[in-house]
């Protein structure tokens, strides 16, 4: 029998060499390129098999631009991060650690959507007795929900096309195996092939297809990244397994907005949308703490309320430690020097801590403002006043800058019942929100200025 003939295949970008190497000639990524079986070439001399029909070349303005209608999953918060439901032809790949609560997920919105379209779900990890427990257990209408438990990728194109599911899910993109690769299931050329064959499907049959992706220790989707370009959305499943509540987030969506996130809560009958996500980021504090402030971070779409904790100690080592939960830690260090440099404040003899509550996550810079008061209450041991919301981008200068969407902000705040809003002078509102008194400051030594005097004034 002839020996098998190995490629080396990069994880990052899924291009192949001939020999190993350390650094990917494709993507440059270093530790990358792995040792796989070379892919037979699928018949008709297309690694992809036959094309059904030919394309021609068009004119833009020859081709229907007209809006599909989405599908919607009758759970209110993965439809937001979706954009509103999940489109015909679309392809979602969710993402997230085992146990998280995808499989769940996806068995709710599927019985859901089963009421009233055909849908499909493939189980390439469980058995259809398992399936049908959990389904038991979450108490949904499992008999509106067809299952077929294969990993073979021709059977299940074969089934996709005679059942004609305007929605299918595949549990999971790296248990299929494609039978013309000689390759295991989940290496490289078995998910890329598998996800571009089934993504070819979707977009010739008009079916909804999500994969569900399994997470490597470093929390990125297992495979090579091409998977994700091969795909409209990627969502990633987040949250403690110890804790009830999960939040998914778009990281890329073809057809809604990018950095939405939806908010759920596990309960004895699976997972349950959460309609205020702010009351989660808040702690309830009897007394004022020193230390706390509260940003109205922008999600997507959506506002949201988030407590930022800061703890400033004496540092018992000759490099103070610089540490945040949440958010970025080099631009703590940043906002920190900003402090020192233009509102006299030093925290270099200083460990700080800083938290956002709830196991958030906040990017944007409009956070900066409301780290700097917290560091600032922790370090004064002076608590902010309780009803007092901030949020700002801080430039290098000392300045504060204005942020996307100020209005909707301070209207979610006002709507939350708090009185107070310290926001760079750019955002104060033309017309004043009805109990909301906001306090408007064009650098970070006004801020200072500002809570040295107990927001007075």
């Amino acid at each position: 029998m002839a020996k098998a003939k190995s490629v080396y295949v990069c994880s990052e970008c899924g291009g192949q060499v001939l020999q190993w190497v350390g650094v990917c000639p494709h993507c440059n990524s270093a530790a990358t390129i792995q040792e796989t079986l070379a892919e037979a070439q699928a018949a008709g001399g297309n690694r992809y098999g036959r094309i059904a029909e030919a394309g021609r070349p068009r004119r833009l303005s020859e081709v229907e631009a007209r809006e599909e209608s989405r599908i919607a999953s009758g759970i209110d918060e993965f439809d937001r991060v979706l954009g509103g439901g999940l489109v015909p032809g679309g392809v979602v790949l969710l993402g997230g650690e085992p146990g998280i609560g995808k499989s769940t997920l996806l068995l709710q919105a599927l019985a859901r959507i089963g009421t009233t379209r055909p849908v499909l779900y493939v189980s390439g990890e469980e058995s259809p007795q398992q399936v049908a427990l959990r389904a038991k257990r979450l108490g949904v209408e499992a008999g509106s929900v067809t299952i077929l438990p294969d990993t073979d990728l021709g059977r299940i194109e074969a089934a996709i096309r005679s059942e004609k599911p305007e929605v299918a899910v595949i549990d999971s993109i790296q248990t299929l195996c494609f039978a013309e690769l000689q390759s295991a299931p989940g290496s490289v050329a078995q998910v890329r092939e598998c996800a571009a064959r089934l993504t070819r499907l979707a977009k010739g049959t008009g079916a909804a297809m999500v994969f569900i992706g399994h997470v490597t220790k470093e929390g990125t989707l297992a495979g090579p990244r091409v998977l994700e370009h091969m795909v409209d959305t990627v969502l990633y499943f987040d949250g403690d397994t110890h804790s009830r509540f999960r939040l998914v987030r778009a990281f890329k969506n073809r057809y809604g907005a990018v950095n939405e996130l939806g908010v759920f809560a596990m309960e004895e009958k699976g997972l349950k949308g959460v309609a205020n996500p702010s009351a989660l980021f808040l702690s309830q504090h009897d007394d004022a703490v020193a230390g706390s402030c509260v940003v109205v971070a922008q999600e997507g779409t959506r506002p949201m309320l988030v407590e930022i904790q800061a703890l400033v100690d004496e540092a018992h080592a000759p490099n103070p430690r610089r540490l945040t939960v949440g958010l970025e830690q080099n631009r703590l260090a940043l906002l920190l020097a900003v402090l020192h440099r233009h509102a006299g404040i030093a925290c270099y003899d200083q460990d700080v801590f800083v938290n956002a509550v709830g196991g958030v996550r906040i990017g944007e810079p409009a956070a900066d403002l409301a780290v700097l008061m917290a560091v600032v209450s922790s370090l004064k041991n002076r608590p902010l006043p309780g009803k007092l919301v901030v949020f700002g981008e801080v430039g290098l200068a000392g300045e504060v800058r204005p942020v996307q969407r100020g209005q909707e902000r301070l209207r979610e705040a006002a709507k939350l019942g708090f009185t107070h809003a310290l926001v760079p002078a750019a955002n104060k509102p033309r017309q004043a929100i009805a109990g909301l008194r906001v306090i408007p400051v064009r650098r970070i030594e006004e801020a200072v200025i500002r809570f040295r005097d107990g927001f007075a004034g």
